[in-house]
């Protein structure tokens, strides 16, 4: 990561905060499910693996936000 340009930071940067919004709207319908008794044990699976991928794209996204203002000198 440290060979791509500032444009190319900021694309990936964007890309990822759209997976993130993504699997946050499918983290939330999940959550509606099991809050309004419609849990299954593969409902509350599949919500703790979407979250998993969730926690693991913001620590990618604060990374490349760290960079990229390492990069811009802020």
């Amino acid at each position: 990561m440290e060979k791509l340009t500032v444009d190319e930071l900021r694309a990936e940067l964007a890309l990822l905060e759209e997976q993130e919004a993504k699997l946050s709207g499918m983290r939330g319908r999940l959550q509606h499910q099991i809050d309004f008794g419609f849990e299954t044990e593969t409902t509350r699976a599949r919500e703790r693996e979407v979250s998993s991928e969730r926690q693991e794209l913001h620590r990618r996204i604060d990374s490349l936000r760290e960079l990229l203002r390492q990069r811009q000198g802020v």
